[in-house]
């Protein structure tokens, strides 16, 4: 659902909602939804294998590549490529870890 349709499902201005929004959850309903946007996308990342980064950042609902790689870099610090670089040599240097598999943390 759109942010916006949610306000109107709610019978609320949108930025009512938002302000509500961000005092109850701590967030603006905006910075959730681009949260779980970039996690999915994370989240899809296989560092074992090769990546078309236009497709996962299309799968992941971003209107183009570049989009894509600012949020990803405003999210962790870190470009699409530095970031599977650092995650596939952590993998190499930690066979087995309980982190195998699954994205690092932006800390």
């Amino acid at each position: 659902m759109a942010i916006g349709d949610l306000s109107v499902a709610a019978g609320v201005s949108g930025t009512h909602m938002a302000q509500r929004f961000k005092e109850l959850i701590g967030v603006t309903p905006k910075r959730l939804a681009r949260t779980y946007r970039i996690a999915a996308a994370v989240f899809a990342i296989d560092p074992a294998g090769p990546i078309d980064w236009g497709d996962l950042a299309g799968g992941a609902g971003y209107v183009d590549q570049a989009h894509f790689d600012h949020e990803f870099r405003a999210f962790t610090g870190l470009t699409p490529t530095r970031y599977v670089e650092v995650r596939r040599r952590f993998l190499r240097e930690h066979p087995g870890h309980a982190l195998d598999g699954r994205p690092l943390s932006a800390d």
